[in-house]
C-alpha cells in the first residue's frame, strides 16, 4: 500500500504540474499574438478564451462523468493545445490574418476546458474527496498563469508544449490506462431540493470567490514582480486550504480564513501586503468547495468541478465591469 500510495501522490504531482503548464501556455499563447498583431481585438479575444475555457465545463465535465475511455480527453486537449500553438505561429507569421485570433482562442478555451475536468476528476479517482489533493491540483494554474504573463515568448511557449506532451504520456504511463476503459461509477443520489440547493449556495459562495479574488488583486499595480507574487500567493492559499481543513475541519477553519478575509476588505487597498493576504485567505477556500460539490453531486466529478468552474466567470466580469 505504501507504493500504491506513493504512485498515485505522483500521479496527483504530475497533473499539478501539467495544470501549471496549461495554463501557462494558454495566456502566454494570448499574450504572444497581442505583441504581434496589436490590442484592438485582443479584450474580445481574452473574454471569448475565458467564456470558452470555463462555461463549457459544465458540459465537459459530464462528458467526463460519462465516457469509458476518460484519459481520451487528456489526449483531446492536448491535441487542441498543439493545434493552438501551431495556429498561433501561422497568424502571428502572416500578415493581415487577424482572423487567425478567433481560431486560437476557440482551440485554446476548448483544450482548456478538457484538460480542467479531465484533470479534476482524475484527482478525485486517484486520492478520494481529498481536499488537500484537490488543493493541489487547482493550485497551480494560479502561478502558471502570472509566469505565462511575464515570460511569455516563443521559446517558452514551445517549452511549455513539449513538456506537456511528456507529461501526459508520463501520467498515462504512470496510470497503467493506455487504451483500457473505465466505466462511469455511479454515486449516492439525493433528492433534487437537497441538491439544487447546496449547489445553489456553493455556487454563490464561489461567484463571491471570484469576485473577491479579483478586487483584491486589482488593488494593485501590476509590475512583473507583484504579477508573480499574486500567482504565487493564490497558488499557496489553494493549497493551504485543503491541508487547514482537513487539519481544523471545515467549519473551524473557514470561520477563521473568512472573518481575517473580512479584516482585509475592512482595510481597503492600504497596503500590497493586506490585498496579498486577502488573495491568500479567499483562495484558501476553493479546496472545500470542490469537495462540497463533490459530495452532493458524488460519482459526477466532472459535472461538479465544470459548475464550479463556470461559476468563476460571473463574479470575475462583476468584479470587472
Amino acid at each position: 500500500m505504501p507504493n500504491d500510495l506513493t504512485r498515485r501522490g505522483s500521479m496527483v504531482g504530475v497533473s499539478a504540474a501539467m495544470h501549471f503548464l496549461v495554463d501557462g501556455l494558454c495566456v502566454c499563447c494570448l499574450y504572444l499574438m497581442v505583441d504581434a498583431l496589436g490590442f484592438q481585438d485582443m479584450p474580445k479575444v481574452f473574454l471569448t478564451y475565458n467564456v470558452l475555457a470555463f462555461m463549457t465545463q459544465p458540459l465537459t465535465g459530464w462528458l467526463a462523468d460519462c465516457t469509458k475511455h476518460r484519459h481520451w480527453l487528456l489526449l483531446a486537449a492536448v491535441v487542441l493545445l498543439a493545434t493552438a500553438v501551431m495556429a498561433a505561429a501561422v497568424t502571428a507569421a502572416v500578415s493581415g490574418l487577424r482572423s487567425g485570433m478567433w481560431l486560437v482562442a476557440l482551440l485554446l478555451g476548448m483544450g482548456n476546458s478538457l484538460f480542467h475536468v479531465w484533470g479534476g476528476k482524475q484527482t478525485v479517482l486517484t486520492m478520494g474527496n481529498d481536499m488537500r489533493a484537490m488543493g493541489v491540483f487547482v493550485s497551480t494554474g494560479a502561478f502558471g498563469l502570472a509566469v505565462g504573463v511575464t515570460f511569455h515568448s516563443w521559446a517558452l511557449l514551445q517549452i511549455f508544449l513539449l513538456l506537456i506532451c511528456f507529461l501526459s504520456l508520463a501520467y498515462l504511463r504512470m496510470d497503467g490506462i493506455l487504451g483500457k476503459g473505465e466505466a462511469a461509477r455511479p454515486g449516492k443520489t439525493y433528492g433534487a431540493s437537497v441538491v439544487w440547493c447546496s449547489l445553489a449556495a456553493i455556487v454563490a459562495f464561489v461567484m463571491f470567490r471570484s469576485y473577491s479574488g479579483e478586487v483584491f488583486s486589482a488593488g494593485m499595480h501590476k509590475t512583473q514582480v507583484v504579477v508573480l507574487m499574486v500567482g504565487a500567493v493564490a497558488m499557496l492559499g489553494k493549497m493551504a486550504g485543503g491541508w487547514l481543513a482537513t487539519r481544523w475541519g471545515i467549519i473551524k477553519s473557514m470561520v477563521v480564513v473568512l472573518m481575517a478575509t473580512t479584516l482585509c476588505f475592512a482595510a481597503g487597498p492600504s497596503s500590497v501586503a493586506l490585498l496579498l493576504a486577502g488573495v491568500f485567505l479567499i483562495n484558501c477556500t476553493m479546496p472545500v468547495t470542490l469537495y462540497l460539490a463533490n459530495v452532493v453531486l458524488e460519482g459526477r466529478e466532472g459535472l461538479a468541478f465544470g459548475i464550479l468552474a463556470a461559476a468563476l466567470i460571473p463574479g470575475y466580469l462583476l468584479a470587472t465591469s
